[in-house]
């Protein structure tokens, strides 16, 4: 009898899910709007129906053995989601509890960060390697941290926030409330921010004058980059160093073998990338030098429901 689990990423614009064995084949996904229900039960409710429909597909003899579940600010000691800023409903959410009502399985849900560094542990670079940091790289930036193979959750559930350590004393307003937010500089949103920053102070001529700012990719940026665009040069360096300078710092907390980049802003390029290696390598503790390798993430584009299934494989495991 195959084994499946179900995998669940809620977004702040759609929640996708798969049904998933143990090698990684999503035998069924799809996904919903997040935002449509005005109550979170009857989101839950949509959710698991959808749920539910996918696993009548399944023609042959299966074993659902559990449900792995990836959303913003994911406790994963309580099963809860607490206080997220992109979704509608607010306060603590009590995700496992709900989700338990609809299926009468184990429930294990965590941050989207540490999903992926789940999935990269699972199914990506990461399979022989005890201690690495996967740093998503979209709308903000996120982390999660594994040390002798297990991620690193704090007493409290909440460890690991690379991303809202400050970079910049007084810095740039963060959805937080605090200022100087890691993922104010490096996120898609840190970088159009410092397009923005760049058009007010530099003269020099760039497509990106004429496009709202809404409408920037980091691709469009990498392109012109290497087109010789120097708004987009200098926005992509800017927002390198202050990375290559924090993941500096990350490795002196927790000396990791490998960094992994994860997500939309790993599309930059080059330009970028390089200078994250440049400041991550110059600032390093000498002790670490030539240790730790920066790695792009192998992991494909259904990375966030293959990480959510992997938690579930590795509780049993």
């Amino acid at each position: 009898m195959q084994k499946f689990t179900i995998g669940i990423d809620i977004g702040g614009t759609n929640t996708a899910f798969g049904i998933v064995n143990r090698q990684g084949t999503i035998l069924y996904n799809h996904s919903i709007p997040t935002q449509r229900h005005e109550k979170v039960e009857d989101f839950i409710t949509e959710l698991c129906l959808e749920i539910t429909a996918g696993l009548n597909t399944i023609t042959e003899e299966f074993e659902l053995i559990g449900i792995g579940i990836g959303a913003p600010n994911a406790n994963y000691l309580n099963g809860t989601i607490e206080n997220a800023a992109n979704l509608r409903w607010k306060g603590k959410i009590e995700l496992s509890k709900m989700v338990n009502k609809h299926f009468n399985v184990p429930i294990f849900v965590t941050n989207d960060a540490n999903a992926a560094a789940i999935g990269e542990k699972i199914y990506g670079g990461a399979k022989n390697m005890n201690d690495f940091i996967v740093i998503t790289l979209g709308t903000g930036l996120g982390s999660g941290i594994v040390s002798h193979g297990k991620l690193l959750y704090g007493h409290d559930g909440f460890a690991g926030e690379l991303g809202h350590t400050i970079v910049e004393a007084n810095g740039r307003a963060c959805g937080c409330g605090r200022y100087g937010c890691l993922e104010t500089y490096v996120s898609a949103t840190g970088l159009v921010r410092s397009v923005a920053e760049q058009i007010s102070q530099n003269i020099a001529p760039s497509i990106f004058r004429d496009i709202p700012f809404n409408k920037i990719t980091s691709k469009d940026l990498a392109i012109a980059a290497a087109n010789g665009d120097e708004i987009a040069k200098n926005a992509l360096k800017k927002t390198g160093r202050i990375l290559g300078e924090a993941i500096a710092n990350m490795i002196a907390i927790t000396s990791p073998e490998a960094i992994f980049l994860f997500g939309g802003l790993t599309k930059a390029g080059k330009i970028l990338l390089d200078e994250v290696t440049y400041h991550m390598d110059k600032n390093i503790l000498f002790i670490y030098k030539n240790k730790v390798k920066l790695l792009l993430s192998q992991l494909p584009d259904d990375a966030a429901i293959l990480g959510a299934s992997a938690l579930v494989w590795t509780e049993f495991e």
